[in-house]
C-alpha cells in the first residue's frame, strides 16, 4: 500500500513555476530519498506536500486520504510530519517544551513514548532543560526531528537533515534515520548527501527544474551516472 501518493503535483509563486506535474509514490514503511540540484523544486514539493504552500492543480494521497486542499496542522493530524530544512524551532522554549509541543499534532493518536525519543536520541534527554537555541546545530537537528516523532507520525518529510552539519554529525544522523525508517515510519527524504541517501532509501527520485526526470534503483543512478548528469550536466 502507497503510503504516499503524488499526482501531477505542480506549484508556482505567481507566474513562476517551481513544481510541474510531478508524480511519485512512496509505499508504507519505505525510505525515498527525493534529490536534484539546487533549485530543483525539492523543497516546494514536501513543502505543498505538508500543506504549507498551495498547489495550483494536481493530487495528493496519504493512506488513501486526499489531503491536498488539507491545511498545515490537518495534514500534520493525518500523521505526516515534516521536519524543516532549518528547523524553525523556538529558541526559549526548552527541549522538553519543544517536546509537548510536538504531541499536539496527535490527536487521534497515542504519542510517542519520551523513553522512546531519549533512546533515539539521548543527548536531549541531557538537555532536556535546555533552551533550544542554545543546542549546537546537531542537537537542533535532533531535536527538531524528535518533535516530529513525539506526535507518532506514519510519515515524516525530511527537508535536508544534514545541512549545517559538522561532518562527524552525520554518521550519527544517518544511523538515527534508518531506526526510525526500521521502525516503521515512511520516509520522503530531501538530501543533497548522495552518502546519507544510500545509506537510508533503496529507491530514489530526481528532480531538475522542477520537473521529475528519473524514479528508480538509487544505487543504479549513482552507478550509471543519471545523479551525477542531474547535478553537473543535460540529463537527456
Amino acid at each position: 500500500m502507497s503510503a504516499l501518493s503524488v499526482d501531477k503535483l505542480t506549484v508556482a509563486y505567481g507566474g513562476i513555476v517551481a513544481l510541474r506535474d510531478v508524480s511519485f509514490d512512496v509505499g508504507e514503511g519505505e525510505a525515498v530519498a527525493l534529490l536534484g540540484p539546487n533549485g530543483a523544486g525539492k523543497t516546494s514539493c514536501v513543502e505543498a506536500i505538508a500543506g504549507l504552500v498551495g498547489k495550483r492543480s494536481g493530487a495528493v494521497s496519504f493512506f488513501g486520504q486526499d489531503i491536498a486542499r488539507y491545511s498545515a496542522s490537518a495534514v500534520a493530524r493525518q500523521g505526516l510530519a515534516l521536519v524543516p530544512q532549518w528547523r524553525e524551532l523556538f529558541a526559549n522554549f526548552s527541549v522538553a517544551e519543544t517536546l509537548t509541543a510536538g504531541t499536539y499534532t496527535a490527536i487521534d493518536r497515542a504519542t510517542r513514548p519520551l523513553e522512546e525519543i531519549f533512546d533515539l536520541f539521548p543527548v536531549l534527554a541531557e538537555r532536556r532543560r535546555q533552551k533550544a537555541g542554545s543546542l549546537s546545530g546537531g542537537e537542533q537537528q535532533m531535536l527538531a526531528i524528535a518533535r516530529a516523532l513525539v506526535g507518532n507520525p506514519k510519515m515524516i518529510l525530511l527537508d535536508e537533515p544534514s545541512a549545517g552539519l559538522a561532518v562527524g554529525i552525520v554518521g550519527s544522523l544517518i544511523q538515527t534515520i534508518c531506526r526510525i525508517r526500521d521502525s516503521g515510519v515512511s520516509i520522503l527524504l530531501v538530501e543533497q548527501n548522495v552518502d546519507i541517501a544510500t545509506a537510508v532509501a533503496e529507491r530514489c527520485c530526481i528532480l531538475s527544474a522542477g520537473e521529475m526526470i528519473w524514479q528508480g534503483n538509487l544505487a543504479t543512478a549513482v552507478g550509471d551516472g543519471t545523479l551525477q548528469r542531474a547535478y553537473f550536466g543535460a540529463h537527456g
